[in-house]
């Protein structure tokens, strides 16, 4: 399989933040069961989700942990022409308290009103282990792929030491990604996260993720791409937006 095919489905899921998610009803046996969920990707490039433990597919992962999330490309005129991807995966309840501490600090990022409701009420993390994926990109353009996942280097103290620094004295950089790739502007952007490949800003309570136009592996590299992109007159790929 290609390598293009690889990350256009790894774009799509680093592009949208909500998907539905299907789990083996407990109360209906034998029909799946379909629930929508917001979701951020943990250092692995796995889908991690903050789920209540009153919900009825929480009951039904406990039973049995096999699901997908089915992600797909949002405002589309045809959506059959437009890409998706149904995320194949066994779930896992997150336990080790350092783990949930690491996947807090991130998820807190990309939805702050999460910290409310994760504390006060009776809400767990769970991490989608990737199984297998079927990607669609367009009519005909139909794959299986085993390995779509990328781990995030920065994932942690890195990740989280940029976003405070961007954020705290870097508005005005922030400012120019938003006007470079046309995104609301209405209120204030907020850097969420950064990965390999781009980064995520989030206006309001939607998140748009925006390509670098080179992977970056490094801190420095990172710091070189964001001084590059708050000087550019235009954003080097143009960027999708989910809202």
């Amino acid at each position: 399989m290609s390598v293009e095919v690889t990350k256009n489905a790894r774009e799509l899921l680093l592009k949208e933040y909500r998907g539905v998610l299907s789990t083996h009803s407990k109360a209906m046996p034998g029909f799946p069961f379909g629930s929508v969920v917001p979701y951020c990707l943990d250092d692995q490039g796995r889908a991690l989700i903050l789920i209540s433990r009153i919900a009825q597919h929480t009951h039904n992962l406990q039973k049995d942990p096999r699901c997908s999330l089915l992600v797909g490309e949002r405002e589309a005129e045809d959506v059959q022409a437009v890409g998706r991807l149904t995320y194949l995966a066994e779930a896992e309840k997150l336990s080790d308290p350092l783990a949930i501490e690491a996947a807090a600090e991130r998820y807190y990022r990309y939805f702050p009103d999460s910290r409310n409701y994760h504390q006060a009420h009776d809400f767990d993390f769970w991490v989608l282990k990737p199984v297998r994926h079927r990607y669609i990109g367009g009519f005909g353009a139909i794959h299986w792929l085993d390995q779509v996942t990328l781990a995030n280097p920065f994932a942690g103290k890195a990740e989280a030491s940029m976003v405070e620094h961007m954020n705290s004295d870097h508005a005005k950089a922030i400012a120019h990604y938003v006007a470079l790739s046309g995104l609301p502007d209405a209120v204030p952007a907020q850097l969420a996260g950064i990965d390999t490949e781009g980064m995520h800003l989030r206006i309001g309570q939607a998140l748009y993720w925006l390509p670098f136009e080179t992977p970056c592996n490094t801190p420095i590299q990172v710091r070189e791409a964001l001084v590059s992109l708050a000087h550019a007159q235009h954003w080097p790929k143009k960027p999708a937006a989910s809202a």
